[in-house]
């Protein structure tokens, strides 16, 4: 008598990365459209009329495709606004990046006494919330004479302690020897960092850059804090003036935050390569 092995043949190999890559592919599309989902229903806003938001029927496309909430928008100062942050947000992008590349390079590369230690006390900043240092970070932009100016947004963002945080495990993957072979050529500190360092570090500036943006373009607390002057508002802070006292012009709103978003997803399609690259060579997960 016979005895039949219940016992299943082996999966090839091929067919199991087949598998993955179809799980992968589901997984990475579930994903996709669950962030997706909020970008698709503020262009639904924003393009709805003004009787299909304020219906209780749900509706997944206008009865009526308009661009009156656009017009709505930009009976607001919206292009004074956008040259207000575009300014703001280039002076913290430049400062910002420049002292986190020098840092990073000092703490990657440079032996000084207490560096480990200095280090770590920038570390400990993150763990501060920011709500805390508002205050004392108001007192300071008063005493400096700079409340009300741009300046007062510009300068206390002009240095992140994730940004020396990521410059410096970047910069931990150049190969020492390349700095010493320029200084043994008689390159200084400051040649070796401009000329051989940094165009080392594009994906670190395309990340540092892109983060320093996104927080930026988007903060408003502390514009809304120490800008006075309605005409120096950014678009974020002039975002509230679509809201009314007792209603909120939910069209508007959306309409004017779909403004807003557009020259982060152009920098992000714009930079993604080097963005991928710069976390993927700093060594963070």
């Amino acid at each position: 008598m016979s005895i039949t092995s219940t016992q299943q043949p082996p999966v090839a190999p091929g067919r199991r990365r087949d598998r993955a890559r179809v799980v992968r592919a589901v997984a990475a599309a579930v994903i996709g459209l669950a962030m997706a989902l909020p970008l698709f229903w503020m262009l639904l806003v924003a393009f709805s009329p003004l009787a299909d938001l304020h219906t209780s029927q749900l509706r997944w496309w206008p009865s009526a495709p308009t661009l009156d909430n656009f017009r709505r928008v930009f009976r607001l100062p919206v292009w004074t606004w956008t040259m207000n942050s575009t300014v703001i947000t280039c002076l913290v992008v430049v400062i910002t990046v420049s002292s986190n590349l020098l840092a990073g390079y000092a703490f990657a590369k440079m032996r000084f006494r207490g560096r480990n230690l200095l280090f770590l006390l920038m570390l400990s900043t993150m763990t501060v919330p920011v709500q805390v240092l508002m205050v004392p970070q108001f007192k300071l932009v008063s005493a400096m004479g700079l409340f009300g100016s741009f300046w007062a947004v510009v300068i206390p963002a002009s240095s992140t302690a994730f940004g020396v945080f990521l410059a410096r495990q970047f910069m931990l993957g150049i190969p020492d020897e390349v700095i010493e072979a320029a200084r043994m050529d008689g390159a200084g500190r400051l040649r070796t960092f401009f000329a051989v360092v940094l165009p080392l570090c594009k994906p670190l500036i395309a990340v540092l850059s892109l983060l320093t943006f996104l927080n930026q373009w988007n903060d408003f607390a502390w514009p809304l804090t120490v800008l006075k002057d309605e005409r120096l508002y950014t678009l974020s802070v002039g975002m509230q003036f679509v809201n009314g006292q007792y209603t909120a012009d939910y069209g508007a709103i959306m309409a004017l935050a779909l403004i807003s978003i557009l020259p982060m997803v152009v920098l992000f399609l714009c930079f993604q390569k080097y963005f991928v690259q710069g976390f993927a060579r700093s060594g963070i997960k």
